[in-house]
């Protein structure tokens, strides 16, 4: 087993060079704590990844299966208070609360999906919009249940020390995006999800004629996103310790798109591009000028649209890697011969 994981590494990882970068970025993240333990910057970084988690399963709803949800604040406010609930009224801990609180996100993806499923376009963009706003007025109508405006603090946190928040989030987050990156894999050879996912976002009407439901198919959609954004929400609850009206903002909703959009919407890396370079720079931005940090955060969102409309990380994807026209083998873009068959690049 090892062995054939060392040669599928060898072959498959180390001669494409965005594979690389990943696999570098991944380990430095772990090694992060090795290299500072100031608690602010860890603390981005668990955010970050949180994040991470939270714009990818919007990007594999709305990039990959063409279900545009301007709502997707829903799923991530319902993990929040699904598990700060179960706390509040039973004293759970997050072990147990944490995957209740993404059931009750997977059954607010089913519930979502059923009229979503009967509209297209800016229709089902604007119904999936109004759903986090009728959980928000749910939570300012039932102020004795969910806190009103200070919503639901005094959670317990993730884990005993804040290296151990660290790398569960951190853990989870890799698992997540990996999960994820596989059901949107058009090329995999044992899930056909990501192949159907593409036929569905490029001509649902071709797809069905072709013999797909595609029916259960954008139904999967909603709940493997309403399952990954409840899983971000829950997370970040239990580390901020209070689940509150913010995680149903629309604000909060955008913030996935922009992050997406930014790093390159229908490609998993894309979304953790967007994220890792916008909330850090945002970050970074309230300490040096805080009143502008937003303007300068949409002037760049702005130029990235204007000039790599595709995104960052397609954009550079691109640059360092070429697929062989005859086998559609990804190889290094400096490369003038194809790595299996041989066939010119150039």
């Amino acid at each position: 087993m090892l062995k054939r994981l060392l040669k599928d590494f060898r072959w498959g990882v180390l001669p494409v060079p965005g594979r690389v970068i990943a696999v570098i970025f991944f380990v430095a993240l772990f090694i992060f704590p090795l290299i500072t333990n100031v608690r602010y910057h860890q603390s981005i970084i668990i955010f970050a990844n949180i994040f991470v988690i939270f714009a990818v399963s919007w990007d594999l709803l709305s990039g990959y299966s063409g279900q545009v949800n301007f709502g997707h604040a829903l799923f991530f406010g319902v993990g929040a208070y699904g598990s700060a609930l179960l706390y509040k009224y039973l004293g759970w801990q997050p072990w147990a609360t944490i995957p209740l609180g993404v059931l009750a996100a997977v059954l607010a993806g089913v519930i979502t999906a059923f009229p979503a499923l009967r509209l297209r376009g800016p229709y089902l963009s604007l119904l999936t919009m109004a759903f986090p706003l009728m959980l928000l007025g749910l939570v300012f109508a039932f102020t004795n249940v969910s806190g009103g405006e200070y919503g639901i603090g005094g959670l317990p946190r993730l884990a005993a020390t804040p290296i151990g928040e660290y790398y569960i989030v951190l853990i989870v987050m890799s698992v997540s995006v990996l999960i994820m990156w596989k059901f949107t894999d058009a090329g995999s050879k044992y899930i056909k999800t990501g192949l159907i996912f593409h036929a569905i976002r490029e001509d649902e009407i071709a797809a069905r004629a072709t013999g797909i439901n595609t029916i259960n198919y954008k139904l999967l959609a909603f709940i493997i996103g309403g399952f990954f954004c409840g899983l971000a929400g829950a997370l970040y609850a239990h580390y901020t310790r209070v689940a509150g009206p913010s995680t149903l903002l629309m604000t909060m909703s955008f913030q996935a798109i922009i992050w997406v959009i930014f790093g390159g919407i229908a490609s998993i890396y894309g979304a953790v591009v967007g994220v890792y370079t916008l909330y850090p720079l945002v970050e970074v931005l309230r300490g040096i000028i805080p009143g502008f940090r937003f303007f300068i955060m949409a002037v760049l969102v702005i130029l990235i649209l204007l000039f790599m409309p595709e995104g960052v990380a397609v954009w550079l994807r691109d640059k360092i890697e070429r697929e062989c026209p005859r086998c559609k083998l990804t190889n290094a873009a400096w490369r003038r011969d194809c790595r299996a068959c041989g066939a010119n690049l150039r």
